[in-house]
């Protein structure tokens, strides 16, 4: 189960890495047009939010990765549990406010991440 966790862990950070470049770096592009459902003048006037946004995203992936490297363990199963909790919220409150979708894709894996590090 601890192996499942920690895949779990990653596969979330991973995730926020990626919104992190979708939302930064190809909010504007082609890529980020079609993944967000914009129109071009759309993505252009909320590029500066859409960054933002990225960035946390960065920060949530960054502490989860700080998490599972902590030098005590314990402690590191503690931050883990945060940010996936973090992840859990902010999934939930995008499903409600934005997609259904968004709850499955970022708050199930984390959801998943939590059980199997509670399992552990």
């Amino acid at each position: 189960m601890k192996m499942l966790g920690i895949g779990l862990v990653l596969l979330v950070a991973l995730e926020h890495f990626y919104f992190l470049y979708l939302e930064m770096f190809l909010w504007t592009k082609p890529k980020g047009l079609k993944t967000f459902g914009n129109t071009p003048e759309k993505a252009e006037a909320s590029r500066v939010l859409a960054a933002n946004q990225g960035l946390y995203n960065g920060f949530l992936a960054a502490g989860l990765l700080w998490g599972l490297i902590y030098p005590n363990a314990a402690a590191g199963i503690h931050i883990q549990m945060f940010f996936l909790a973090c992840v859990i919220v902010a999934g939930i409150y995008g499903g409600l406010t934005v997609s259904k979708r968004i709850m499955v894709l970022q708050g199930g894996p984390a959801l998943l991440g939590v059980l199997a590090l509670l399992a552990a």
